[in-house]
This record gives C-alpha cells, sequence and structure tokens, in this order.
C-alpha cells in the first residue's frame, strides 16, 4: 500500500492521502482531531452556545490517530523520525507539550518543530499534526 485513505477516520479535506509511504518512509499528512462525523474531540459547546477548546484532549487524539494511521502498514509512534505541530494559539504549549511528553521520550523521540499559525481547517480545531515515519520494508 503506497497511499491510503482509510474508511473508518475523518476524510481528507483535500486529494490527498492520510499516510504515504515512499521506500522506508511513511509520510502522514496533517493530522487533526477531527472524527469521522465531522465532530471534533476537544471540543465542547456549554449551554449558552460558547467552545470550549481542550488542547490535552486534542493532542492526545490527533498522536493517537496518527499511531491508527501507522498501525495500518505495520509500524507505530516508535518509528517516527520527524513531527511538525501546528498550533493555533502558544498558550497552548504547555498543555500540549504534557500530553506529547506521554508519548515520547525526549532522548529517542522524533526530532520536532512546532509553529503558531493564524488558522487550522476548522475553528474548533487547536492544533494539527503532521509526521515522517522510517520502517523498512
Amino acid at each position: 500500500m503506497s497511499n491510503s485513505v482509510l474508511k473508518d477516520k475523518a476524510k481528507p479535506l483535500g486529494h490527498y492521502p492520510h499516510l504515504k509511504r515512499v521506500g522506508d518512509f511513511l509520510y502522514i499528512s496533517g493530522t487533526s482531531s477531527r472524527r469521522p462525523d465531522n465532530t471534533h474531540v476537544g471540543a465542547a459547546q456549554d449551554a449558552d452556545g460558547n467552545w470550549h477548546l481542550d488542547i490535552k484532549a486534542q493532542t492526545k487524539a490527533v498522536l493517537e490517530t496518527i499511531d491508527s494511521y501507522l498501525q495500518t502498514v505495520d509500524a507505530s509512534l516508535a518509528d517516527v523520525i520527524d513531527i511538525t505541530s501546528f498550533l493555533v494559539d502558544m498558550k497552548d504549549f504547555p498543555g500540549y507539550n504534557e500530553v506529547y511528553g506521554t508519548f515520547f521520550n525526549h532522548e529517542t523521540g522524533p526530532t520536532r518543530t512546532t509553529v503558531a499559525v493564524h488558522q487550522l481547517p476548522h475553528p474548533n480545531i487547536v492544533i494539527e499534526i503532521k509526521a515522517v515515519a522510517y520502517k523498512p520494508l
């Protein structure tokens, strides 16, 4: 399988795969906390109509989804060599970093770049992550 759009996951918002293998490298497209029904993990609306966005819940959901993509090709987060994270608000960095640290060790985990962005494809998304993994065939 060189390209993969997974039927049990949220469909990409454009014409691209969730995962693409190129030789021994696996590229994971930018992933958010969006569910297949287009709702978002870590986004709850209160009785007054205000949205509460939880960076910790979204970070956990994103990393778990990336892991599930990798598992479709017999890989896992342990094979990830590089991550790029996009945060809408750098005030969320401590919560994101806390959850990230439960998935990766600072000595053996992937390299990482975290950048602030003006917005992501939906106002309830506060984080998106793309990843590169190395898994020899």
